[in-house]
């Protein structure tokens, strides 16, 4: 091996291990820590990250970098290794491109942020977080001509969740999208045939919730021996290592579809992170893709498989087992409609597979326009409620409904929102293909034969880390690059056989 490539491997192992052991002290700061150990903890991480930054940008990387990126498109090294140099030099750049000062205002102003918005939320006072977002817009342009300095400072930002994407490519598929979901929308809301959802509320205790959770997750394939489940007040995916991926969910005596169908979005999570090819080492190209597309594995395993028709007939059964109270004169055919139920909601994070892409949308269009200087921050709750209004029909009564109710902003994310519609075009379209190479993919749900799914993901996605950007990823497991009509035709065919509409 070339003794600067051997000093690469040495170098970037290093920073992925104390990487994970970041992610694992923020997974405790979660579900484990004692309130009352905030403050260490604070000092804790802010320590390891001073060390992972000097380790990230330590000159003699740089030189390393340099040197083999030089001969890096020559025959002695193969994909691997271009990957490695490749993703490393990019992230060296990218770190030391960008002043201290300017870092540490990012960091304090997370910090201070995410305490603003929580109170502004509680007090429904969006002036009291205007300054922070003000900052924040000023900050973020700052950090985009520094790092990424031949892009729009949105696409940028855009460019540092899913890479290679513009407002260029997204705004046309979110036109297309707008023009075809908001007829559907206004189609099944003006229907007289709503399906009953009234069994879905009541009393489901939470350790049949938690049994559930875990039948469910283990055999839809998430490792237990290189995983595990616990609770948090948000659920997610985290973990140091895809020997050590944590997923954690909420349970709530009053909904079991929430925590149900959160757990299975997490596990479509882990699959991806314990389907990673650690074999190759600790190193750049064993990391997942992007934002987008990790979603889109969630998404997969969360409505591709589980909202079908063909999971909840199986599993239905297991359902009204647990819940008999509940669900007892209920079949499996309502229930399937009752949790593919469509009505436009406040929160996006409550919202249904139809109604989801115009929140995302919505915060797209506002974000576009705070950048270029068309949408100015004073006017966020307004603008915010004109196109609520516009889009899904509703107003939200508060800004704690409306404008204030995400988190992304207070820590500077901006850019972020588009991955999450991109996921379910990206999951949508992967299903697809799925079905082309597994004809009999719908006669294996509907018996809870879940290997040969996540095997074709593990082959398709998850092998490849961050060897091909999400572009190439799309192209190489569907044949195509990203097409909107498969996620449109999909929710089309769906949602009007389940409205019965014509």
């Amino acid at each position: 091996m070339n003794q600067h490539y051997k000093n690469l491997v040495q170098r970037l192992e290093e920073i992925a291990h104390l990487n994970g052991v970041m992610s694992t002290l923020g997974w405790d700061q979660e579900v484990m820590m004692p309130i009352g150990a905030s403050e260490s903890r604070a000092k804790q991480i802010a320590a390891l990250a001073g060390i992972i930054h000097e380790r990230t940008t330590d000159p003699a990387l740089g030189d390393c970098l340099h040197e083999l990126h030089e001969t890096s498109n020559t025959s002695d090294w193969g994909a691997i290794e271009r990957c490695n140099i490749r993703e490393a030099l990019r992230n060296y750049e990218m770190e030391v491109r960008i002043p201290k000062q300017l870092v540490q205002e990012i960091a304090e102003l997370s910090s201070r942020g995410q305490g603003i918005w929580v109170a502004a939320r509680q007090d429904n006072k969006f002036s009291d977080f205007a300054p922070v977002l003000k900052r924040f817009l000023k900050l973020k342009v700052e950090w985009a001509q520094c790092v990424l300095p031949n892009l729009q400072p949105y696409d940028a930002n855009i460019d540092l969740f899913e890479r290679g994407t513009t407002t260029a490519m997204i705004t046309p598929i979110f036109e297309r999208l707008k023009l075809e979901l908001i007829p559907l929308i206004h189609a099944i809301q003006g229907h007289s045939h709503q399906p009953d959802t009234s069994f879905l509320r009541g009393k489901f205790e939470k350790e049949k919730q938690e049994l559930l959770a875990r039948k469910l997750s283990r055999e839809i394939g998430f490792d237990f021996d290189r995983g595990r489940m616990d609770v948090s007040v948000h659920p997610f995916c985290g973990g140091g290592h895809p020997t050590d991926v944590r997923i954690t969910t909420r349970y709530s005596e009053s909904n079991f579809i929430e925590s149900l169908y959160s757990i299975i979005h997490e596990t479509g999570h882990a699959l991806y992170e314990q389907g990673r090819p650690h074999q190759l080492g600790d190193l750049p190209v064993t990391e997942s893709s992007t934002m987008g597309i990790h979603e889109s594995q969630s998404l997969f395993w969360e409505r591709m498989i589980a909202q079908s028709k063909s999971f909840c007939m199986h599993y239905f059964q297991a359902f009204r087992e647990a819940f008999s109270d509940n669900l007892q004169a209920v079949t499996a055919e309502e229930f399937y409609r009752a949790i593919n139920n469509c009505k436009p909601d406040f929160i996006r994070v409550e919202a249904d597979e139809v109604t989801y892409p115009l929140h995302v949308i919505l915060r797209y269009e506002i974000e576009r326009g705070l950048f270029d200087g068309s949408v100015a921050v004073d006017d966020l709750p307004q603008v915010w409620n004109e196109l609520m209004q516009k889009y899904l029909g509703i107003k939200p009564p508060t800004d704690t409904l409306g404008v204030l109710q995400d988190s992304h902003w207070s820590g500077g994310a901006f850019g972020y929102f588009p991955s999450y519609t991109l996921g379910a075009l990206y999951a949508c379209q992967f299903y697809q293909a799925l079905l082309k190479e597994q004809p009999d993919t719908e006669r294996n749900v509907a018996v809870g034969y879940f290997a040969p799914i996540k095997h074709w993901l593990n082959e398709k996605i998850h092998r490849h880390g961050k060897l091909y950007s999400p572009q190439e990823i799309v192209q190489n497991v569907t044949g195509e690059s990203l097409n909107p009509d498969y996620f449109i035709t999909y929710l089309k065919t769906k949602y009007r056989e389940i409205y019965q509409l014509t």
